[in-house]
């Protein structure tokens, strides 16, 4: 047959193929590898994907999910690919820096108009994270070593793991939630910063703080900027939500703008995962705010060194999409239009939750979960009482309590409040220091022992 001929043309063209014996490899180079623990929240989402009760949903991924419960891409996005499509663009290399049309409008989003915008080192960056680690490995590499970085308690968990494995080992957790009144502990977060050393650098979370999704008031902003003045403290902001919390873009940013107008040097890594959908296109910036023209130009070429030796250069493809969004009119009021229904409805999910908690009699307060903001909840609920939710309902959350809300929908929502309401009547509620994930309390005293 015509298959068996091709086969033989095959084993004729290669005569010299020698099969190597497995004996032949008797040492294994990577024998001294260990399993590590599985991420937190892509564990259990893996749990999720697994269990095969039909009524099953998940809390656990920071994604947004229409009412349907289902994946969401903006119609901006969708449309402005459609139009990059008819230009038939070339697939080139970038720059090191990404496409300047996406980093001039990425700059003017978080910055707003600013006369100090030719202080402003501007990069384009992997999402969030991306331009987290880049920021983390110009650090370490142009700041003495023993600068410690604090970071809130309680944080997304993986900024231990970004700072860690740039050398920043000198992590200091500063209190941020109590867990008593399920709001933010300003005083504790204060208190702790007054007796940082200075020059530290400090991790802030621009708005809708995750997990906590509980953000300082203008007012506390005032007061964290007078400390980090007296202190020379270097402000790091991770901006993942701007206008996915309030739905006003210009709102979301206030802290940013802030640091800006009290003339502040400071860093910020700003995302577009969230508040366009752009989550496996890996689109952010990285923003150095300098002292002055000449410092932003080095800094800027430094940081270029840390992109070359890291990746050497950005995607194209979803820079492309957000600069037309951002430097077009007409596209870019669309797309505020678009992220507005989109917080909307976590807002409207936040009431819906809370009032039917109220509605069935549930034991405790709920009006926290109103007065927090964003894409994430904490609950209050013990890790015990999670377990509750996911063995018993098989509804998915991190142990800590942590909720996104994006996952709560006008079919599911009575149901989750009759399971939370069976969780807080049935188990006992043990208050940790921080509800933290219990793989991650696990690990750091197995290390303490060690």
């Amino acid at each position: 047959s015509f298959t068996n001929h091709m086969n033989k043309l095959a084993r004729l063209a290669r005569p010299n193929l020698v099969r190597m014996p497995m004996a032949a490899f008797s040492t294994n180079v990577w024998e001294h590898i260990t399993m590590p623990a599985p991420d937190p929240i892509f564990g259990m989402n893996a749990r999720f994907k697994a269990d095969k009760d039909p009524n099953k949903f998940s809390l656990v991924i920071g994604a947004y999910r229409t009412n349907e419960g289902k994946p969401y891409v903006f119609p901006i996005v969708k449309k402005v690919e459609e139009q990059m499509l008819k230009e038939g663009l070339d697939k080139e290399y970038l720059n090191m820096q990404g496409d300047d049309l996406f980093t001039a409008g990425s700059k003017k989003l978080i910055f707003g108009e600013t006369e100090h915008a030719d202080r402003i080192a501007t990069h384009q960056a992997l999402s969030g994270t991306g331009g987290l680690r880049v920021a983390a490995t110009f650090f370490a590499q142009n700041l003495p070593k023993s600068t410690p970085i604090y970071i809130s308690d309680p944080t997304w968990p993986n900024h231990f793991r970004v700072f860690t494995d740039a050398g920043m080992e000198n992590q200091v957790k500063y209190p941020y939630y109590d867990t008593k009144t399920n709001s933010l502990n300003f005083s504790g977060m204060m208190d702790s910063l007054k007796k940082a050393p200075d020059k530290a650098i400090v991790l802030f979370h621009a708005c809708a703080h995750n997990p906590t999704g509980i953000d300082p008031t203008p007012e506390q902003w005032d007061e964290v900027v007078k400390l980090v003045k007296e202190k020379q403290f270097l402000p790091f902001i991770d901006s993942a939500y701007q206008g996915y919390a309030t739905g006003d873009l210009d709102k979301d940013a206030y802290s940013v703008r802030l640091f800006l107008k009290e003339g502040l040097q400071f860093v910020v890594a700003q995302s577009y995962a969230k508040n366009c959908g752009m989550y496996g296109e890996r689109v952010g910036a990285l923003h150095f705010v300098c002292s002055d023209k000449d410092t932003r130009d080095k800094v800027f070429a430094q940081v270029n060194l840390c992109i070359r030796g890291a990746y050497s250069n950005p995607p194209i493809h979803g820079a492309r999409i957000m600069a037309r969004i951002l430097n077009d009119e007409k596209n870019f009021n669309q797309w505020k239009k678009e992220l507005k229904e989109v917080a909307d409805r976590i807002l409207a999910m936040r009431s819906s939750l809370r009032d039917s908690l109220v509605e069935i009699n549930t034991p405790g307060n709920w009006d926290h979960i109103v007065n927090q903001i964003g894409m994430f909840s904490y609950s209050g609920l013990s890790p015990e009482q999670c377990d509750i939710l996911i063995n018993k309902w098989h509804i998915y959350l991190m142990r800590s309590g942590r909720m996104s809300i994006s996952g709560i929908n006008t079919n599911n929502v009575k149901r989750l409040a009759e399971a939370i309401k069976d969780a807080v009547t049935t188990a006992p509620k043990i208050q940790l220091t921080t509800y933290t994930d219990r793989t991650i309390i696990t690990d750091l005293l197995q290390k303490k022992k060690k």
